[in-house]
């Protein structure tokens, strides 16, 4: 075959230069046509929209076309046409035609037509050739550089924290264990207790569910630094917004209080949604038709806001910033609470928010994203900086239309006697966390931080109603296949 440079689906689309020979190489989506010409949609993942290559049969030998089925990897040498159709402006007429690869139409799972997301999730390895996950996979590297964008536009430094770590940031002992030992007969000290010290690491170590207490050591010398790395938590879970496995974003910033810290969260979700619309739009386009055909039996009052405009809604309003003392007066007094229609009724002041409230707050009553501030200190971590009134905590979580919790964070607590206090009342080893309270003894700030789920920031931009689908490889109970 003829050397000419490949050139992708993406730049092709959206040339002029007619006559041109071009070569291009992808999957076959669809092939149509009859015994005088076939049509052939080609994509090779660079844009949601396919190429169509038109095929003169006579020109070629039969035995080569009919391996051109739907999943074939092909490579064609052509000449940029003005497309006869509608759709796009151009079309291969094609020269030469190479196989690459065959592909079995009656063993190939993915035929042209549409597949429930539940099947999907089952043929991972092979869902990204479908145009949703090609276009979340897109929308999912957006996403991952406008954040490293925002925060290197800011000045701050991006460090990588450990996935092994022998400390429990949430203090929810869901955690995964990491060892060595045999685990069919590990070593046992005298009380018959697994003895950790003849393990890799001499002591108990798991996963991480976060990277923010190693964040706060580096934020704490280096000023303003983000994370940006994978988190896990054995929660046996099994709902559309919890994974085993998921990604975080955590800035910490020294000399920031809890206002800082909303106006960052604030600034940097915008932005991302901001970069999403500016730079993803054609993907946004299909995913915003996808998700009005797959509602277009609920009810009227069931429907999702349009998805470009609910991101256009958010990124143009100002987030409602109220306490969670104000937000629990609202929800108690909310008809849906009167009536019994929460599943976790709201009785007043310690009531841990759920979901349904967090949504109900932003999506009924104040039809805007909704920061919740100075929550009640029993239901929050102990690293949280204590209110004078003793009873709350300066913390802070962004809720968001359709899912709830977004980013939670808070001002840490600078000051070593009470930190060192609120451990005690938790019953957190002060040995284990020595060098935690060591910053609080040498040069303590204020500061503050939050983190991000990636994934659920991914559902909100993408219209995903599974948090499963906007991750290439899902971790969940049961869940470990690929």
């Amino acid at each position: 075959m003829e050397q000419i440079r490949r050139i992708k689906i993406s730049d092709l689309l959206s040339s002029d230069e007619y006559g041109k020979q071009v070569n291009v190489k992808g999957w076959v989506r669809t092939k149509r046509g009859n015994k005088h010409v076939n049509f052939v949609a080609l994509n090779d993942g660079s844009c949601i929209h396919n190429l169509q290559i038109v095929v003169d049969v006579p020109g070629f030998d039969e035995a080569l076309l009919k391996r051109i089925t739907t999943g074939a990897a092909i490579s064609i040498v052509g000449e940029i046409n003005e497309s006869q159709g509608s759709g796009q402006k151009v079309e291969i007429l094609a020269k030469e035609i190479e196989i690459l690869g065959d592909c079995d139409p009656d063993k190939y799972p993915l035929q042209p037509k549409k597949h429930s997301l539940e099947f999907l999730r089952e043929i991972a390895h092979l869902r990204y050739r479908t145009n949703t996950f090609g276009a979340i996979a897109r929308v999912r590297h957006a996403m991952i550089f406008a954040v490293h964008e925002f925060y290197t536009k800011k000045g701050f430094v991006n460090i990588h924290t450990p996935i092994i770590t022998s400390s429990d940031a949430e203090g929810a002992g869901e955690m995964f264990k990491v060892t060595t030992l045999d685990v069919g007969n590990p070593p046992r000290n005298e009380e018959g207790a697994i003895d950790y010290s003849e393990d890799f690491f001499g002591k108990a170590t798991n996963l991480t569910v976060s990277g923010q207490l190693e964040g706060e050591l580096a934020a704490l010398a280096m000023g303003e630094i983000y994370t940006f790395g994978p988190t896990f938590r054995a929660e046996n879970s099994n709902t559309s917004r919890h994974l085993a496995e998921f990604w975080m974003i955590e800035p910490e910033m020294a000399f920031y209080d809890l206002d800082d810290n909303m106006d960052l969260a604030e600034e940097f979700l915008k932005y991302l949604i901001n970069y999403a619309l500016t730079n993803c739009m054609d993907d946004l386009e299909f995913l915003s038709k996808r998700l009005q055909e797959e509602e277009k039996n609920k009810k009227a009052d069931e429907h999702s806001m349009e998805l470009i405009e609910k991101l256009r809604f958010v990124k143009e309003n100002d987030f409602i910033r109220l306490t969670y003392t104000e937000a629990i007066d609202i929800l108690k007094n909310s008809k849906p609470n009167k009536k019994g229609k929460f599943k976790y009724p709201i009785d007043g002041f310690g009531s841990d928010l759920q979901s349904e409230h967090e949504r109900f707050l932003v999506e009924k009553h104040f039809k805007k994203p909704v920061i919740l501030t100075d929550y009640p200190k029993d239901i929050k971590a102990f690293y949280m900086k204590l209110n004078e009134d003793g009873n709350t905590v300066r913390a802070m979580d962004v809720l968001f239309p359709q899912i709830g919790e977004i980013i939670g964070g808070s001002q840490r607590e600078e000051s070593y006697e009470k930190l060192v206090a609120r451990m005690k009342e938790m019953e957190i080893p002060e040995e284990d966390m020595w060098w935690y309270l060591d910053t609080r003894r040498f040069g303590s700030v204020p500061h503050s931080g939050f983190g991000l789920g990636f994934e659920r920031m991914m559902l909100f931009v993408t219209g995903m109603g599974n948090i499963r689908d906007v991750i290439p490889f899902p971790r969940a109970p049961k869940t470990a296949e690929f």
